[in-house]
């Protein structure tokens, strides 16, 4: 799990430099051709095949789950560009905490007042970041957070759907919706890449099939509730990444409201195991 945190952070280093100098879109359009042939090669070797993959009973959820994942990307990858790595992190980890909030109305699971005050907690970590003030909404931080409540809510249908589909064809739908959503966008979003950059986004590509392959071993070898708590070493790797290779400054507000809203999140988290 550590590993794939580590890719993943290494991926997101790649697509913000990336981004600097080519759409995002773009980038997004190989990146998820790439994700799709890895998805299509798994779903190949599947117990059943194809016809056992595509077999849903939420069909319509699953492919909206698709492409809520592609349109969540590519606000984060702005945000790189934006704000750097350090903030758009951040402000990023605050997801599980939504999660949490909309879990009673969406799911109908009960919420106690507990894991009411690490979403509150959590909630100031974030204001923190953001740096009360005349700017305090910029267009770039509110980016975040709509991506954050879009990733929040796509983990919710991923729960919804996992009550009726197994997590070979959730882990299909995600690859594939969002492919083909991106390239319906082709002809308006291509854009020529420099033969040197070809060695990243070959690296973009492969550090994100290497990152997945890496989480479903983990999920394969242990709980995923277990394994949560290591997801936020994401935002570490990626912020020392943002640090070291970007030159990103690193505000003690922000650590501050990091590690709160990171410590919420691994609160919240415990108490959820043990059912207060």
């Amino acid at each position: 799990m550590v590993a794939a945190m580590f890719v993943f952070g290494t991926q997101d280093a790649i697509s913000r430099y990336l981004a600097e100098f080519y759409s995002v879109l773009g980038i997004l359009l190989i990146r998820y051709w790439f994700f799709a042939g890895f998805v299509a090669l798994r779903a190949a070797r599947a117990p059943g095949g194809f016809a056992q993959v595509l077999r849903s009973r939420r069909p319509f959820l699953q492919i909206l789950r698709g492409v809520m994942l592609v349109v969540q990307v590519w606000m984060i990858v702005t945000a790189f560009k934006l704000l750097g790595l350090v903030e758009t992190h951040a402000i990023f980890a605050c997801y599980p905490l939504i999660i949490t909030a909309l879990a009673g109305p969406v799911l109908g699971e009960r919420v106690t007042l507990m894991r009411w005050l690490t979403i509150l907690v959590g909630a100031l970590g974030v204001l923190l970041i953001l740096r009360p003030g005349p700017g305090m909404f910029a267009p770039a931080s509110l980016l975040v957070l709509v991506a954050a409540l879009n990733f929040a809510v796509y983990g919710l249908i991923t729960r919804l759907v996992a009550r009726d589909d197994t997590p070979e064809t959730s882990f299909f739908y995600t690859g594939m919706a969002g492919a083909a959503a991106i390239t319906l966008l082709t002809p308006w979003i291509w854009t020529p890449i420099a033969v040197a950059d070809w060695g990243w986004m070959a690296l973009l590509c492969v550090s994100g099939t290497l990152g997945h392959y890496l989480l479903i071993r983990a999920l394969d070898l242990a709980e995923a509730s277990r394994l949560q708590p290591l997801a936020y070493f994401q935002l570490i790797f990626a912020a020392a990444l943002g640090v070291l290779v970007f030159a990103e400054p690193l505000p003690w507000m922000t650590v501050l409201g990091g590690a709160l809203v990171v410590g919420a999140g691994l609160v919240n988290l415990r108490l959820a195991r043990l059912g207060r």
